[in-house]
């Protein structure tokens, strides 16, 4: 009987000692268990390797600074080089998360990609603020996709004046990204639904070496990603660039939802649907198969509670169905 009440006692103590002992090393105990439900982290400790796109990475900077300040055992280790890079580091597993600016492919999803939209911006086309015939007609008739697609896919030598229908002999310098990125990817789907490798120009690694280009040739042109494209804090566009004025209806002259001047209108022209997909866009979290452990708890705050902290870092928030969905996706693929 005495041996009998001590082995229940300790059985009792062992139970009661796994129920209150809290995670580590990335292992937590949480209730709930529906998309959006109440969960209590009781810690979290770890690394989270992060790579990809250069259009995420202001965001994923500001998501992980946030979560440390959450879970301060948790390190998040994040490096830019374009959306194809972060694919690739994901499905190898030199990284736990790839971002990704454009749409997954198929080959990718066969590869086991698994992924999750977090966020949308949008790209833009771009010229130097000392362009010579901005104010000579470009600003107020702007520039069709058929221009665009002559410039980029043609590949066709052309002045701005033929743009701007003036007389100016100066030669259009176009550029692009020699990194594989999202940002190409989207401008090519945009011309006609081609791919980066078609692009033409001048080839410049990173929207930052992109930006830097432009801003010093007063002939050239570009594309960016809305926060290479405008700066944060004065919502204008970035010193140095212009938003290209895109005669998006085609009707020959810029229409007042045209005028892209600021990035609140930018954003006001994504959000109506005037400002045209695929240029404007879904942001992606890619994983090998599924996300796990550590990992997938910090995408999970990053649906949640993360979202807060979207429009204050100058992006678009996803819809309240978007953001279910990929909530749901995430606990149907544990």
């Amino acid at each position: 009987m005495w041996f009998r009440n001590r082995l229940i006692g300790f059985i009792f103590g062992l139970v009661l000692f796994l129920m209150m002992a809290p995670a580590v090393c990335g292992q937590e105990r949480v209730n709930g268990n529906r998309p959006g439900s109440s969960r209590i982290i009781i810690a979290l400790e770890g690394t989270v390797r992060v790579s990809g796109a250069w259009a995420l990475y202001p965001m994923m900077v500001k998501w992980a600074d946030e979560f440390r300040n959450v879970y301060p055992k948790v390190r998040v280790d994040i490096s830019a080089g374009g959306a194809g890079k972060g694919v690739t580091d994901a499905l190898v597993g030199l990284v736990n998360v790839g971002m990704v600016s454009r749409e997954i492919t198929q080959e990718e999803v066969r590869q086991g990609a698994f992924y999750v939209p977090v966020v949308k911006d949008a790209v833009f086309p771009m010229m130097s603020d000392q362009n010579p015939v901005f104010h000579n007609g470009l600003s107020q008739k702007g520039i069709k996709k058929k221009t665009f697609i002559d410039l980029w896919i043609k590949g066709r030598d052309m002045t701005w004046g033929e743009i701007a229908g003036s007389d100016s002999k100066y030669k259009v310098h176009v550029y692009t990204r020699s990194d594989s990125c999202g940002a190409a990817e989207t401008w090519a789907q945009y011309l006609g639904g081609k791919r980066q490798e078609d692009l033409q120009g001048i080839g410049v690694y990173g929207d930052p070496g992109l930006a830097e280009a432009v801003r010093k040739d007063p002939l050239g042109t570009g594309y960016n990603n809305l926060n290479y494209t405008f700066d944060f804090k004065t919502g204008l566009p970035c010193k140095g660039l212009r938003v290209v004025p895109v005669d998006l209806n085609e009707n020959g002259k810029i229409d007042p939802e045209e005028d892209l001047k600021t990035k609140n209108k930018a954003v006001q022209a994504i959000a109506s649907g005037v400002y045209p997909s695929p240029l404007a866009r879904n942001l992606y979290l890619l994983t090998k198969n599924s996300f796990k452990g550590l990992t997938r708890e910090f995408v999970r705050w990053i649906l949640t509670d993360g979202q807060k902290y979207v429009d204050e870092t100058g992006y678009i928030p996803l819809t309240k169905i978007q953001v279910n969905g990929a909530l749901k996706k995430l606990e149907i693929n544990p």
